[in-house]
């Protein structure tokens, strides 16, 4: 049986290195990651001046990261079609097509969410209903 070098060892700081790098990979020239970045940083603006809970910034952090997460899956499906072939592919065009629909559930359902708590901050602050 032959011999294969060993592949290099897997250390944490190649790890985040790596992780890193996708990052990087999957934020440089996607305009609708920096609209989802814009957006994230308006809602946690708009957290700061409503003095959000503990237990609503969680939920609105965790709304945030989702989203970004499944754009950056997006954007990975997307470069591995592109590296598999520019050619049409109608199973190809149907996963991207998927992959954008996950986007565009993820950023719905957390509009929902970031809507329905500053909704209630507002209307605590404002008095049209006792907390």
């Amino acid at each position: 049986m032959p011999e294969y070098p060993s592949p290099p060892r897997n250390t944490w700081s190649r790890k985040f290195r790596v992780a890193f790098r996708g990052v990087k990979l999957g934020v440089r020239g996607q305009t609708s990651y920096f609209a989802h970045l814009f957006i994230a940083a308006a809602v946690v603006v708009a957290s700061l001046v409503l003095k959000v809970s503990m237990s609503e910034w969680c939920v609105l952090l965790l709304c945030i990261a989702g989203v970004l997460t499944a754009e950056m899956f997006n954007s990975a499906l997307e470069a591995l079609a592109r590296a598999i072939t520019r050619e049409h592919n109608p199973e190809i065009r149907d996963a991207l097509d998927m992959a954008s629909a996950a986007v565009l559930m993820a950023a719905i359902g957390s509009a929902m969410i970031g809507a329905l708590v500053f909704v209630y901050r507002l209307g605590l602050m404002t008095g049209w209903w006792a907390g």
